[in-house]
């Protein structure tokens, strides 16, 4: 029996970017928590759902607040559009040019019954990591649907 898709769920978040030594690069953040310690694609965009009555943008500054420990950089964000992940969420997102040290991440946690069906509570970190890479290494990294935000963005910026 499959995953039951709950209909209506909408995220945002931010695509932070810079210019390296090697190129263009994203930060990218790791889930926290079991449950995500040891998957492949482990790894998403910081963002989280948008509450009611808020501004998906807002959302998106939000949730880079939360995730990342820190406020995300002034300047023009750039709309990349909107996906629908396997789940059925759909999540919008923007990119920023800015920069950060990853080993100031700090992300606010949250509590999970773990193992599943337990009745046991641990608290973990939303993301418990981030980190500077290649979009095409990005691409590999996170939950598949969110790939397409990544072409998105080397698209824009190559073309100015």
């Amino acid at each position: 029996m499959g995953k039951k898709k709950k209909a209506g769920r909408v995220s945002a978040g931010l695509i932070l970017y810079r210019h390296g030594a090697e190129g263009l690069e994203v930060l990218i953040a790791h889930m926290g928590g079991p449950l995500w310690a040891k998957k492949e694609r482990g790894w998403s965009i910081p963002k989280g759902e948008i509450d009611p009555g808020e501004e998906p943008l807002e959302t998106a500054r939000r949730e880079f607040r939360e995730e990342v420990g820190m406020d995300p950089p002034a300047g023009v964000p750039i709309h990349l559009g909107e996906i629908t992940q396997k789940s059925g969420k759909r999540v919008l997102a923007w990119a920023l040019e800015g920069d950060l040290n990853p080993g100031d991440q700090v992300s606010v946690t949250c509590e999970i019954e773990w193992p599943p069906r337990s009745g046991e509570r641990i608290e973990i970190p939303e993301v418990d990591r981030v980190e500077w890479v290649a979009p095409s290494t990005a691409k590999n990294l996170v939950i598949e649907g969110q790939m397409p935000f990544f072409d998105r963005l080397e698209k824009l910026v190559a073309s100015g």
